[in-house]
């Protein structure tokens, strides 16, 4: 009997391979393999099965989902899902699954390794790779499984075929290595480990000058794609070389040893040992090129990441915040990429979903301990011993946390790291007020230079200059909003025979403003959604900002007083305030300068629609209009 995880999955029994083909039963039977001998919860197995939204009746259906696996399954097989409160164990012994065997070479890799024999080592690590088949879970129809348990599953992989690669080096097979690790550069260029043991094969190798070569292109795809340059250990390997350059290493048989030269290089790629016990996480996304208009907060949060202190027992932790689509994550991932020389130890980033998919440290937690070298198995099933240990993983450490997207402050508080050097960056459009110590950076919309480099850098500089009023006139109904600025780019990049001025005229004459605001996947109005859902509803004595709001829209109002909302819903001023003043914190209208409250062009098109929604719901529902 053996259970493939590490590609698609199946059974094999005996000489018949047994395919699980309900989509959702494969679900279950995932959970159980990636838990193998640990009790799973049933609360656990339906956040997989639906996403973190199930049913009412999810426990009742993962029953039945067991069920019908287990008659899957056979008798004999069947037999090893054991009902455990509070949920189910999969009982496997450690041949029986590939990602078990996998496992076992891995740990019988690291007691070689640490015992000299790096010969063994390499091979048990050539048969632990030989297991996988293709990508894992693909098959899977979880993204919450794939998320959590697919990323650390490739995260695995790769650390193991860089595991190998040390042990290559160490054995001088430097010119065996090189053919994989190009074809793997070439597939994760950005992954500055493998570029780093590429160039040092190549060096070996007598190639030097290919070497150089290829610390160049990755230095300029880093700079371009994530505005940051190499690391530190990339640019200590470069250094090494360039000393030795003009001495290349002749080729000899493997057994010589490394000329003198050299010795400085073969110092740099880290043990298997202690690769194994420390991996570094480097999971910082891409970002595009930076705006000169952020410029300013930019640096101000750079600063802050790289020089900032705090008190004995706290983490220095800074929270951008703006309303969606204001560029927070941009801006947060260009600091991040610019401090990662830094962060010694490694850059976690996680993207929290916002409100509207808030993602738990339930979730969350596990991946992160996986990503800090936690073997799956001894991963604690309650999260009080989970925030515990990845507390004092991270203690002493120099980590970046990047917490993108956060909806409150109960998602970021589990996912603080321990104190002793690590930073702690979070985006979200709550203020976050309560979240103790934090550096608040507020980024409001871009002026109209900023707003016009953003639109010249997507259609050209030349066609914005050609058409300088009918830009501005676009960009004023974007309201200096980047990503309204980036999708009426986008379609005006799309349609080249559109002059500006015609796009101008759609945006100014469409009856629904943010119909024309939306490009592929893009779109203003899930971003207003996302805010109107988080709103606070108020006590029962109080007025609902969300009824408020739609009186705004009903009105056409540009700017209100809280005395005038007042007049309109017929409640008492201090009522009306409380209910903008919550409009405020949503981001559904601007702080009040001279005690009124302002709506731009997009909150006022969103406004219009949330009223005339109410309006076809309720016929004719009397709201005064704002004088």
């Amino acid at each position: 009997m053996n259970f493939l995880l590490l590609g698609p999955l199946s059974v094999r029994l005996n000489a018949r391979e047994v395919h699980v083909s309900a989509p959702r039963q494969r679900v279950v039977m995932a959970a159980l393999l990636l838990n193998a001998n640990r009790v799973i919860s049933v609360d656990r197995i339906a956040g997989y099965v639906w996403d973190d939204a199930p049913p009412p009746s999810a426990a009742a259906t993962v029953r039945t989902y067991v069920m019908r696996l287990r008659q899957s399954l056979g008798k004999h097989a069947s037999g090893r899902i054991l009902t455990r409160a509070p949920g189910y164990l999969l009982e496997l012994d450690e041949q029986e699954s590939d990602l078990g065997q996998f496992t076992a070479h891995r740990r019988r890799a690291a007691e070689l390794a640490e015992r000299g024999d790096l010969e063994g080592s390499s091979a048990e690590l050539t048969e632990a790779l030989a297991l996988w088949r293709e990508e894992p879970l693909v098959d899977i129809p979880s993204r919450t499984l794939r998320d959590v348990e697919g990323r650390y599953l490739q995260e695995l992989r790769l650390q193991t075929m860089e595991l190998r690669f040390d042990a290559e080096l160490a054995l001088l097979r430097h010119s065996e290595v090189v053919p994989e690790l190009v074809r793997l550069v070439r597939k994760h260029p950005l992954r500055e480990a493998l570029v780093g043991k590429l160039m040092l094969a190549l060096f070996r190798s007598g190639r030097q000058s290919e070497a150089l070569d290829l610390y160049r292109r990755t230095r300029v795809l880093l700079v371009e794609q994530l505005g940051a340059e190499p690391g530190a250990e990339l640019r200590e390997v470069h250094r090494n070389i360039l000393s030795a350059h003009d001495r290349p290493r002749a080729p000899g048989p493997p057994e010589q040893p490394p000329a003198a030269p050299e010795a400085a290089v073969t110092t740099m790629p880290v043990t298997v040992r202690e690769r194994s016990c420390w991996p570094s996480p480097a999971q910082l996304p891409s970002v595009p090129l930076p705006l000169s208009a952020r410029s300013a907060a930019l640096a101000r949060l750079q600063h802050f990441l790289a020089d900032g202190t705090m008190p004995a027992g706290m983490v220095a932790t800074a929270v951008v915040t703006g309303r969606g689509g204001v560029g927070k994550s941009a801006l947060a991932l260009h600091a991040a990429h610019a401090v990662r020389a830094s962060s010694v130890h490694g850059q976690l980033y996680a993207d929290l979903g916002g409100a509207a998919r808030p993602l738990t440290a339930r979730a969350v937690l596990p991946r992160f301990l996986a990503d800090l070298g936690v073997p799956r198995d001894e991963i604690p099933e309650e999260e009080p011993e989970r925030e515990s240990l990845y507390r004092s993983l991270t203690a002493g450490r120099r980590l970046l946390v990047v917490l993108d997207n956060a909806s409150s402050t109960a998602q970021v508080r589990p996912l603080i790291p321990g104190s002793g050097g690590s930073r702690l960056l979070v985006t979200s459009r709550r203020r976050l007020a309560d979240l103790d110590g934090a550096r608040t950076l507020l980024l409001g919309p871009l002026d109209e230079a900023g707003s016009l480099e953003l639109l010249g850098s997507i259609v050209g500089p030349a066609r914005v200059g050609a058409e300088p009023r009918a830009a501005r006139s676009v960009l004023t109904v974007c309201a200096g909003l980047p990503l309204a600025i980036r999708i009426s780019g986008t379609r005006l990049l799309e349609r080249p025979h559109w002059s500006i001025g015609h796009f101008a005229r759609r945006l100014t004459e469409a009856p629904r403003l943010l119909d024309e605001l939306c490009a592929g996947d893009l779109g203003v109005r899930p971003c207003l959604d996302a805010d109107h859902a988080g709103l606070r509803r108020t006590a029962p004595t109080g007025v609902d900002p969300a009824e408020v709001f739609t009186a705004l829209g009903a009105a056409g109002a540009c700017s209100v007083s809280s005395s005038r909302v007042a007049v309109m819903l017929g409640c008492s001023e201090a009522q009306a305030e409380e209910a903008l003043e919550s409009l405020v914190e949503a981001n559904l209208l601007d702080a009040p300068v001279g005690g009124r409250y302002r709506l731009d062009e997009l909150l006022r098109a969103y406004a219009r629609e949330r009223a005339q929604e109410v309006a076809v719901r309720q016929h004719d529902h009397p709201y005064m209009r704002a004088g």
